[in-house]
This record gives C-alpha cells, sequence and structure tokens, in this order.
C-alpha cells in the first residue's frame, strides 16, 4: 500500500513530487527546507534558523504521516556551506537529543538556501500492529463442529 502525504502545516512542493510517502510501514520524507507554511516563502536567515524551520517541517510532516521524530531511522542533511556543520549541528541534537538516527552529512550546492533535511522513518501504526501477539489461523481444512 503507498499513500501520499500532504499536510496543511508543511510547505507546498515547489516541483512535481510529494512532500512524504508512507509505504510497507516507512514514511519517506522529501527534502525540506526553511520554507514557512503559512506565508510559503523562504525564512533564510542563519543556519541555526533555518536549520530549526527545516526540520520543525519534517517534525510537522511526520507527524501527519502517523510518525514522530522518535520513529526517524535515517536523515541526509545537504549544507551549502560545511563550515556550517557544527551550528547544524548543535540545532538538530535538539530535534534528536537521545538516539539520534542513522545521518549522512554532504556539502552540496544549494542556490538560496542553507540547509535542506530528508529522512525514513517508521509509521508508529505500522509498528504497534506488528508488535502485537498475531493468532494463528484457522486452515480451510479445518470442519470442527459447532457448539449449540
Amino acid at each position: 500500500m503507498r499513500r501520499v502525504v500532504k499536510p496543511e502545516n508543511a510547505p507546498r512542493p515547489r516541483g512535481p513530487y510529494s512532500p512524504a510517502i508512507v509505504a510497507d510501514g516507512f514514511v519517506f520524507v522529501a527534502g525540506q527546507a526553511a520554507i514557512n507554511p503559512d506565508t510559503d516563502e523562504l525564512e533564510s536567515g542563519d543556519i541555526q534558523s533555518e536549520t530549526r524551520r527545516t526540520l520543525t517541517n519534517i517534525k510537522n510532516i511526520l507527524e501527519a504521516s502517523g510518525s514522530s521524530l522518535k520513529e526517524v531511522v535515517r536523515v541526509g542533511v545537504f549544507l551549502a556551506d560545511m563550515g556550517d556543520f557544527q551550528a547544524m549541528n548543535e540545532v538538530y541534537r535538539e530535534f534528536f537529543p537521545a538516539d539520534p538516527p542513522a545521518r549522512t552529512t554532504v556539502g552540496v550546492n544549494l542556490p538560496g538556501i542553507k540547509v535542506e533535511i530528508d529522512c525514513i522513518a517508521r509509521v508508529a501504526e505500522a509498528t504497534k500492529r506488528s508488535s502485537a501477539p498475531r493468532r494463528p489461523a484457522r486452515s480451510r481444512k479445518w470442519r470442527g463442529k459447532r457448539r449449540r
């Protein structure tokens, strides 16, 4: 099953992509930037303010998908300036204070923005379902007598 997620409290896509896709118990969040979802405008500023807005957008998308930051298993961080790595990390720790997800951080050419972040997370509903004890299925050959 594949479900497109388009939360109202997250930026609208700027091209032919979905903000997130839920499939097979995971949510795949497209790269997000420091776009204010209320104004649909870039909130440019220092790396810390852009990182905070970007991670807030991701948090909102995850919650609309039935997940959360605690369920994130993989993050990709793309920095326009690798000199911003430490300052970005300070804000990142606010959102992932304990047992952070696996992460890759790379320097890339990002015209007009300082950071873009994407992630993969487990969907909480699927996690709850998969950990619940399962009842064994009855065989179709079973022809036990019904009690009256």
